[in-house]
């Protein structure tokens, strides 16, 4: 095998034999081919794409790039859930341990946020004491006890992605949905899981900005689960206005114990459950008799699987969050209502308040992030505050005002939001 005999095959449009996209795989991920060569071939897939067969082998290469989890000792039915990234989304945080409270084992192996989404383990870590990282052995036992884990993925599983992901950021490959999907699913099947929901967002904060690509996307990932014997629903997810009022770290967490204590923002709510249903379906546990997630979260229920779960992983459920130096309020520049939220400008204000991070290795600020007094849909006086700017560094706040330029629009009429979840994609 050659790989620029590979390169220009797939550069001139040609398809890739699979024993040419597993040979180029093994000897990128052993060191053998080098990155220039490797962002090449990237290049050539953004541009020529790759068919059915041609994806399948590629993603069945990253996975047995590395080892495959075993969860078949768990003693429960495992399913878990997958966002492609979004502003305000907490959802795996009350997700998780309510879909574990109905009677299923969820093995989340979650991300960290780049850019305007947040991660999920950023939100965990703001957690005084919880671990992200946990040993397979820790992890199985921890399902079997609690019946959830958020933990970070180990440099065992999918290595070929790992390598692949950190290139594609930075050699602009990273618009390509059979590059996406293959990502998306080759770590998601390698962590073990029998079933797996995906949220995939569409609109200005999502990564798919229209229905047409982000319905592509669901439905190529959801093939590839079926493909890999996991089964694999998706949901299309509207991602044009925050998710709830809080976006960044620690302010995301207080808002998921509200929710995880019956109360919250009715979309977060209204999401979760959807979600919940979604994976508890896919597992056999929606039947007479089964759990009712939006009455077990109504009540509380799944609260004390959230403390087992954060102290299982060192954390101090009881323990206070990091709170922000300073908070500045942004006031409502006119009475109406608000017609217009842009999540994708609220998402970059967070950033630049210090809530997210440009590079993988850059640190975050629990604290930092805005809280959204008042969303999109109801009705503001002049004067009444409309965003909270929470910040540790002083030197953050002008920058992070000139960002909301343009994201807030306050009408003379009253809007209705439309439904959160736009369609359900299955195999």
């Amino acid at each position: 095998m050659d790989a620029h005999e590979i390169i220009l095959a797939k550069r001139d449009g040609h398809e890739l034999s699979d024993a040419q996209i597993r040979w180029f795989l093994e000897a990128y991920t052993a060191g053998d081919v080098p990155d220039e060569q490797a962002s090449a071939l990237l290049m050539a897939i953004v541009f020529r794409g790759l068919d059915r067969r041609e994806l399948e082998t590629w993603t069945a290469a990253m996975i047995e790039s590395g080892q495959r989890l075993d969860l078949s000792g768990v003693g429960r039915p495992t399913v878990d859930k997958h966002s492609t990234g979004g502003v305000g989304d907490k959802i795996s945080l009350p997700l998780c341990p309510l879909v574990a409270t109905c009677g299923a084992a969820v093995p989340q192996l979650a991300g960290r946020g780049l850019g305007h989404t947040g991660g999920t383990l950023d939100k965990m870590e703001a957690i005084p004491g919880w671990q992200a990282t946990l040993p397979p052995e820790r992890m199985v036992q921890q399902l079997r006890d609690v019946g959830v884990t958020i933990a970070a993925a180990g440099p065992g599983l999918a290595p070929a992605d790992r390598k692949l992901y950190a290139l594609r950021d930075v050699t602009g490959t990273v618009e390509s949905i059979p590059l996406i999907a293959s990502s998306i699913m080759s770590k998601k099947v390698a962590e073990g899981t029998s079933a797996l929901v995906l949220d995939v967002k569409v609109g200005t904060g999502a990564f798919m900005r229209d229905v047409a690509s982000a319905r592509l996307l669901a439905e190529t990932m959801v093939q590839l689960g079926t493909d890999n014997g996991v089964r694999t629903a998706a949901l299309l997810t509207r991602m044009d206005t925050p998710l709830g009022r809080a976006c960044g770290n620690g302010l995301e967490v207080t808002e998921s114990l509200e929710v995880l204590s019956g109360g919250g923002p009715d979309d977060v709510v209204t999401l979760t459950v959807a979600l919940a249903r979604e994976m508890l379906a896919l597992v056999g546990l929606d039947g007479p008799g089964g759990a009712d997630p939006a009455g077990v979260l109504a009540r509380g229920e799944a609260l004390p699987t959230w403390r087992a779960m954060v102290t299982a992983q060192g954390g101090d459920p009881a323990a206070a969050l990091p709170t922000a130096n300073a908070v500045h309020v942004v006031e409502a520049p006119a009475a109406g209502y608000v017609t217009r939220l842009d999540a994708f400008l609220i998402g970059r204000t967070a950033w630049q308040l210090g809530a997210g991070r440009a590079r993988k290795e850059h640190p975050v600020s629990p604290a930092a992030g805005v809280v959204c007094a008042a969303t999109e849909g109801e009705h503001v006086e002049e004067g009444q505050p409309l965003l909270e700017l929470h910040l540790d560094d002083p030197g953050r706040l002008e920058l992070a005002l000139s960002t909301l330029i343009g994201a807030i629009e306050i009408g003379p009429e009253p809007i209705e939001r439309p439904p959160i979840v736009i369609d359900t994609i299955t195999a």
